[in-house]
């Protein structure tokens, strides 16, 4: 008699992935903005996210950072502080991956968000209270409510 193996998550083979990215911020008026890249990708739709990617090889978390979070935005950035990370879960060709996301409060020291890579459709500078309604991930959301206090450093500083 056969019986069915029903596959689990569990029974998958998984796999660890990193990325680190940024939370770019400029004070500027009565309000912080930040840097937010918009996807549209056939599966998932329209996704706004912080800008964030895998590391090369022989590059430390910071570095991957800010390369990517130039690439991505068209910006040349240094890092402020780290603020914190993220990890998730996804499936991917039938492997379990375990991801773990870097993020660091950058501000930007240069450059342009019209040379932004192909990475994003589109790049711009967003309010702070927007963000939050903009960004499609909670856990990103979660993110840029983690560095607060540190942007409202930055902001009595006049340091961004």
């Amino acid at each position: 008699m056969a019986s069915l193996r029903h596959e689990t998550a569990a029974s998958r083979p998984t796999a660890r992935a990193m990325s680190a990215g940024g939370l770019v911020v400029r004070i500027t008026g009565e309000e912080p903005e930040i840097v937010l890249g918009r996807r549209n990708r056939a599966r998932e739709g329209v996704a706004w996210t912080l800008p964030k990617g895998t590391p090369s090889a022989g590059e430390s978390v910071e570095e991957t950072a800010l390369r990517e979070v130039e690439e991505e935005t068209g910006l040349t950035v240094r890092i402020v502080e780290p603020v914190g990370s993220i990890r998730y879960t996804f499936v991917q060709a039938g492997t379990r991956v375990d991801k773990t996301v870097h993020h660091f409060l950058m501000v930007a020291t240069g450059g342009s968000l019209a040379d932004h890579d192909f990475e994003f459709d589109e790049v711009r500078w967003v309010p702070l209270t927007e963000a939050a309604h903009l960004l499609s991930f909670e856990t990103e959301r979660e993110i840029v409510e983690r560095a607060r206090p540190a942007i409202d450093a930055l902001r009595e500083r006049g340091a961004a």
